[in-house]
């Protein structure tokens, strides 16, 4: 059950970027949680949008590998260890909320899953 809620939680997360970085990019609360410049959002919209793109595939991949059941357990296990990926470079070459936001998230969830939490 707590595996469950963790991977949902991180689906939720990838979502919320998806409505960010695809239909939110340039709106000013957005662009101060990623720090941007109005020019900058403008410049980088289309490159935005395909990050939130993938984003949305990692949300739709738990949520599918959550629907398929036990069978969906290496799926999950996939996508869990590509965000957590994803959150390290992320923190490496952009900033560390990348860590945070991802990283921490997606360990959390791995860890409940191969605990049987």
């Amino acid at each position: 059950m707590i595996a469950t809620i963790l991977i949902l939680l991180v689906a939720l997360i990838h979502a919320y970027f998806l409505v960010l970085e695809m239909f939110r990019w340039e709106a000013p609360r957005t662009r101060k949680v990623f720090g941007t410049t109005p020019e900058f959002a403008a410049e980088s919209r289309v490159l935005a949008a395909n990050q939130g793109l993938y984003n949305g595939f990692l949300s739709a991949g738990l949520i599918y590998g959550l629907w398929l059941g036990q069978a969906g357990a290496p799926l999950i296990n996939f996508v869990l260890v590509c965000v957590v990926i994803a959150g390290i470079y992320g923190a490496i070459t952009a900033t560390t909320a990348a860590f945070v936001a991802q990283t921490i998230p997606a360990a959390l969830a791995l860890g409940a899953l191969w605990l049987g939490l």
